[in-house]
C-alpha cells in the first residue's frame, strides 16, 4: 500500500480579505494556532539573538536599532512592525487579524524569552541554538500562515510592493531584506554566519512544515 504525499502549501492556503478570513470558520483551531505560531517565532528569534552567530535581515536592522535606540529588542520589533504597516496605507492593503496580532505577540514572545534564555556560553550551545531556532522559527511560521488570518506586516508589504508594481515577489523580498540589512548592518546590527544560513534554510523549512499544519478552509469567497 502506498503513502500518500502531503498536499503542497499552495493547495491548502486560500487567498481571503480580511473579513473573509473571519467568516471562513474554525476559529476556535485557527486562532489559538496563529497565537501559538507568533509566540514560537518570537522565542526562535530569541534563540538566535542568544547564539551570537547572527540574525536574518529584518532582525539585524532590529538589533541596530536596539544600540541605537536603548529600547529591548522586543519593543523594537513592535515599534518596526507598527511602521512597516504604515506603508501599507499607499499599498491599499488591509490588514486581517492575524496581521495585528503578529506585530504585538512577536516583540512580547522575544523579551519573554530573551529574559529566561542566556547568552551561548560555547560555539557548540551557540550552534544549538542557531539549529533548534531554525526548526522552531520554520515550524511557527508555517503555523501562523497556516491559520490563514493574515500575512505579517513585513510579508504584506512584500506582497503590496510586488502586487503594485508587477515585479516579482522574489525581486521584491531580495531587495527589501538587502535593504534592511544594510541599515541593520550599518547601525551594528548582528550579522554573521546565522544571517546566511538563516536565509538559505528557512524557506525550505516553512514549505516543509505548511502542508501539515495549514488549516482547511471552505474558501467562501470562491463559492458565492
Amino acid at each position: 500500500m502506498s503513502i500518500s504525499s502531503p498536499p503542497r502549501a499552495a493547495d491548502v492556503l486560500a487567498d481571503l480579505g480580511p473579513l473573509e478570513q473571519l467568516r471562513a470558520g474554525r476559529l476556535g483551531r485557527r486562532l489559538p494556532q496563529l497565537l501559538l505560531g507568533l509566540w514560537l517565532y518570537g522565542s526562535a528569534m530569541a534563540m538566535f539573538v542568544r547564539s551570537g552567530l547572527g540574525l536574518d535581515p529584518w532582525d539585524v536592522l532590529h538589533s541596530g536599532l536596539q544600540q541605537l535606540l536603548g529600547w529591548s529588542f522586543g519593543t523594537v520589533v513592535i515599534a518596526v512592525g507598527f511602521l512597516v504597516l504604515l506603508l501599507w496605507i499607499p499599498l491599499r492593503q488591509w490588514p486581517g487579524l492575524g496581521t495585528i496580532a503578529n506585530a504585538v505577540v512577536i516583540g512580547i514572545a522575544t523579551d519573554a524569552t530573551l529574559s529566561v534564555i542566556p547568552a551561548a556560553p560555547s560555539w557548540p550551545v551557540a550552534w544549538g541554538l542557531l539549529a533548534g531556532g531554525l526548526v522552531v522559527n520554520g515550524l511557527a511560521g508555517a503555523l501562523y500562515i497556516g491559520s490563514q488570518l493574515g500575512p505579517g506586516p513585513r510579508d504584506g508589504l512584500m506582497t503590496g510592493i510586488a502586487r503594485r508594481t508587477g515585479w516579482s515577489l522574489r525581486l521584491v523580498r531580495t531587495g527589501l531584506e538587502l535593504s534592511v540589512l544594510a541599515i541593520g548592518w550599518v547601525l551594528g546590527g548582528a550579522v554573521g554566519i546565522g544571517t546566511v544560513v538563516y536565509a538559505l534554510a528557512i524557506g525550505p523549512l516553512v514549505q516543509f512544515f505548511v502542508p501539515f499544519v495549514a488549516v482547511r478552509l471552505d474558501r467562501p469567497a470562491e463559492a458565492r
